[in-house]
This record gives structure tokens, sequence and C-alpha cells, in this order.
């Protein structure tokens, strides 16, 4: 038993579609490709940043000098402060004037986290500029 199922034309019909189906498939490949190689391509980088190459800036009379030793403790022009006196202690050294520069030292083995600690609270004492202080002649190794 057989059953015929055109309807008497025996030519095939030419089809004007293109047909997307490889194209979804290509585009769903390298969607899985890129999906696995981009957290593959980040890496984590030593970054060594406290030498810097740019020109130097012409020093104020009297510098507010802020730095945090490898111990983390922290010196305001070569005395040192206890963090939770930080702020009377700027305002002491400047005067009460807030747009003073600060500037800022740290060891290179002081962790980024307690860097940013001291700038917070910095930020938290309304002393908003805030120089950092590298060493001069370009990077070190």
């Amino acid at each position: 038993m057989s059953i015929r199922l055109d309807h008497g034309d025996d030519t095939l019909g030419e089809l004007h579609e293109i047909n997307v189906t490889p194209f979804i498939d290509v585009m769903l490949v390298l969607l899985i490709i890129f999906m696995i190689a981009a957290p593959l391509a980040t890496v984590d980088i030593a970054v060594n940043l406290p030498a810097a190459n740019a020109e130097q800036q012409p020093r104020p009379d009297k510098p507010l000098t802020l730095t945090l030793k490898s111990d983390l403790s922290v010196t305001l022009d070569n005395v040192a402060v206890a963090r939770h006196t930080l702020a009377a202690a700027l305002d002491r050294a400047s005067g009460g004037d807030k747009e003073q520069r600060v500037f800022l030292r740290a060891d290179k083995t002081v962790p980024y986290g307690e860097l940013m600690a001291l700038m917070d609270e910095l930020r938290g004492a309304n002393y908003l500029h805030v120089a950092l202080v590298a060493l001069d002649g370009g990077p070190t190794q």
C-alpha cells in the first residue's frame, strides 16, 4: 500500500528563503566559546605602583604629609598619630584649612585596602585634596 502525497506536480518549486538554522548554530557555538574563554582571559597581575614618571610638581612651603608605614601606623609630618585622632591632628596641622592639599605616602608593602581605608578617613574628615606621593625616576623592580 502506498500513498501519493503530491498533488500531481512532479517538479519541485524553487524556495526563495534563506535557511538561517546553520547561522544560528554557528552563533550559539561562538557564544559558548566566548562565555568559556572570557573568564579564562582575566589574570591576576602583580602590580608595583609606587614609582611614577610624571613631571614633578612644585611643593608648597609647608606640605602636610601623611605617611602610612608598613606596620599600618600613621604619621603626620613625622609625628605618630593614632587613627581615631587623625581628623583632629589634621585640623591642628592645617590650621583648620580643609582645602589644603594632603600629601599621602604609603609603603609599597601596605595592602591596597588599607590605603583606601586611610583615604576614606581623609574624606570623612573633609580633606578632599589628596596627592599620592611616588618615587622619582621611573618604575622599580
